[in-house]
């Protein structure tokens, strides 16, 4: 893995849940897009390659769910999630094939703690769990990749979703090992200065630069208003490159399960060329964004990417 993979700008993909169900998928159970990585692998495939064909040169896999915690909860062995895991980044690596001339950098989706529990924890990060679980939880998942070669070796891996300065600190601790890989660590935030938790922006996205592991960092799964802001607290906190990935903009409502308010791709595209400005060097969507709006960012910075 080399660290100047992600020197430059670049167009990241979009949301691969989302996407998933678009294509009909059923991602209501507890492992969500990871149940598709089982069932359906060629509807991943089809994500990734609408996404590249869009313009995106950085893609992430479909393992954001993928545990053994979260395998063994829904009565499957928890070695089908190590397996899951180097499938994953191997379809990835299918996907950019059928491009060939581009350079497609493969970025292994490892989410948080709280998304394994399937029930919101991510969004706040109040665990019942110790540091010591989050150490293993991440530690677990990190060198099933750190020993993978070829096709299922990805070039980096995204923790992403991150709700608290704890958690991205037992991440660090798992990464401790290894120090050849490469990391990018993106938090999610519920306003302009503060992730989940509570904790300060900058003050977790200086904790992380510290790390040799770590290439990037950045905001994902937040809404698109507070991305400029957001840009200014991690220009702030340390000179590693920022990647920005925010939500569609639609709102989603717990009561009555349901998405509100509108989803506009060629205003996203416009915003993206805001963050461009703003300092963020590696820019794509999360959930409910679709391979329109990253053509869109593609379209909007063509010349620049």
């Amino acid at each position: 893995m080399r660290f100047g993979i992600l020197h430059g700008v670049h167009v990241l993909d979009g949301g691969m849940a989302s996407e998933l169900e678009y294509l009909g998928a059923n991602i209501n159970g507890p492992l969500w897009s990871a149940q598709v990585l089982e069932e359906s692998p060629e509807k991943i495939l089809a994500v990734h390659g609408a996404y590249i064909e869009a313009g995106a040169d950085v893609i992430e896999t479909a393992s954001y769910q993928v545990s053994r915690m979260g395998y063994a909860e829904v009565g499957l062995d928890p070695a089908r999630a190590d397996a899951a895991l180097l499938r994953s980044v191997a379809l990835a690596r299918e996907a950019a094939i059928a491009f060939p001339g581009r350079r497609i950098v493969v970025a292994a989706s490892l989410g948080p703690y709280g998304a394994a529990l399937h029930n919101g924890a991510e969004y706040h990060g109040n665990y019942t769990c110790t540091f010591n679980d989050l150490v293993e939880f991440h530690a677990d998942r990190i060198k099933i990749l750190a020993n993978a070669s070829g096709r299922e070796a990805p070039d980096l891996l995204a923790f992403e979703t991150l709700p608290s300065l704890a958690e991205a600190e037992a991440i660090g601790q798992a990464l401790a090992p290894h120090p050849e890989l490469a990391a990018w660590f993106t938090f999610t935030c519920p306003d302009r200065v503060h992730v989940a938790h509570g904790e300060l922006l900058r003050q977790c996205a200086a904790a992380v630069a510290a790390f040799p592991q770590t290439v990037t960092i950045g905001v994902n799964c937040t809404h698109p208003t507070l991305i400029p802001a957001l840009i200014a607290e991690l220009r702030a906190a340390s000179d590693k490159p920022i990647v920005v990935y925010p939500n569609s903009g639609e709102g989603w409502n717990a009561q009555n399960r349901c998405w509100t308010g509108t989803s506009d791709p060629p205003a996203y595209g416009a915003m993206a060329m805001e963050w461009l400005a703003a300092g963020a060097q590696i820019i794509g969507g999360c959930c409910r964004t679709r391979p329109a709006h990253i053509r869109q960012i593609a379209d909007a910075g063509r010349g620049i990417w």
